[in-house]
């Protein structure tokens, strides 16, 4: 079959809920793809930040083989071991305590949003507590990582969503104050905004709502699902700011392409939130997953991956910044360590994705105006070079 029998047989049989590109990806070696029809493309989007470790790491995919010749499955009515090593893993990674594993990231925010109802509700005894979330944030498509989705497109026609939602700016902690009640249970946020438009924190907002936080006990909770596992020069971009919070969610590049995501909890928030039958999953935190994320956390010590974030990252600003300079139509790069955003004024993002595509790179946008760079976090400066050759040549 080639690419327009696959895309016909996918638009036939697959619920059309993306407006895919007509390229069918077939295999990958480190941070190049390969379509059907032998066509390579440089990636720089890592399936959407996931592929932190590029693609065909032999020791990633051994350890998931032998985890296959063993067992991939129990449920949760059982230990297994997997579990017990990715989960010390993850609490020491992030200097918290309780994790949760779930299969996805909006799971994930599923989980710290009943967490912080139930903290809330054994506090005070009642129920109908609220939680504070960004304009412009993206925590997912459920009906509850919807409602404290910052951008009512996405909301528009699943209303009711889930209520007690506020929402308040981004980087303006006034706006915040402004929302507190007495009935205000967490504050929700990405530490740097994804889909957003690639928006990092500023380091006095983020102390102003730990502050906030620590006064009236409400629970801090931070989206690390796209920008957390190394991308931005530490485990989680929280860890730069000097700031923890109470409920911690992550995803993507936990399980470097397996589908596997997490909560993960202070103590203190542990302790008086979920208890058994509060929260379950049957495959969270399955044996096959959790080897996957053991031994990411492993190879990210071996290979040292975070410091690598660390040394290539100042070059890749570097060249984004001499390409903002250099054509009129970009305004503004935005990002930390290797989440990179270019603000693009005067003509559709959309289009340098889509010639970026025919031209062998893969690119994605943010927001209405942004081309966002999330590449594998083991690209080298050669492969930066190509990157802009290949994104002149869009341009």
């Amino acid at each position: 079959m080639k690419t327009a029998d696959y895309i016909e047989q996918t638009e036939q049989y697959v619920l059309h809920t993306y407006n895919r590109f007509p390229v069918v990806l077939e295999s990958g070696e480190g941070v190049w793809l390969t379509d059907v029809e032998g066509k390579k493309y440089l990636d720089f989007g890592a399936g959407i930040a996931v592929f932190a470790l590029g693609y065909g790491n032999r020791a990633y995919e051994d350890a998931l083989k032998e985890q296959l010749g063993k067992i991939i499955h129990t449920s949760n009515l059982y230990y297994n071991v997997p579990l017990s090593e990715a989960a010390r893993k993850l609490a020491q990674a992030s200097g918290m305590d309780k994790v949760f594993f779930t299969n996805s990231g909006t799971e994930a925010i599923e989980g710290a949003i009943k967490a912080a109802r139930k903290y809330a509700y054994l506090k005070d005894g009642s129920t109908g507590h609220e939680i504070i979330a960004m304009n412009r944030s993206f925590h997912g498509r459920s009906m509850g990582a919807l409602s404290v989705t910052g951008n009512p497109h996405y909301q528009e026609a699943f209303r009711p969503l889930v209520g007690g939602i506020r929402f308040a700016d981004f980087n303006d902690l006034e706006s915040v104050k402004a929302q507190i009640n007495e009935k205000t249970c967490a504050i929700l946020l990405e530490p740097v905004q994804g889909e957003g438009g690639i928006y990092p924190a500023e380091p006095e907002f983020l102390q102003g709502l730990r502050r906030i936080c620590d006064e009236k006990d409400i629970l801090l909770i931070f989206d690390e699902i796209q920008c957390g596992m190394g991308r931005c020069g530490s485990w989680f971009a929280w860890q730069q700011y000097g700031v923890q919070p109470d409920i911690m969610t992550c995803a993507k590049a936990l399980g470097c392409g397996i589908p596997v995501g997490a909560f993960v909890l202070n103590e203190k928030t542990a302790k008086a939130s979920l208890a058994p039958g509060d929260h379950g999953t049957t495959y969270g935190g399955n044996p096959l997953a959790c080897a996957a994320v053991s031994k990411v956390f492993d190879l990210f010590e071996e290979l040292d991956v975070i410091g690598h974030v660390r040394e290539v990252a100042p070059y890749l600003e570097q060249k984004l910044d001499e390409l903002v300079a250099k054509y009129d139509f970009l305004s503004e790069r935005r990002g930390k360590g290797l989440m990179q955003g270019l603000v693009v004024t005067g003509r559709p993002v959309g289009e340098i994705v889509s010639r970026a595509l025919e031209n062998g790179l893969i690119v994605m946008s943010a927001g209405s105006d942004v081309l966002r760079l999330v590449p594998p976090l083991v690209i080298e400066r050669a492969d930066i070079d190509e990157m802009v050759r290949r994104l002149e040549k869009s341009f």
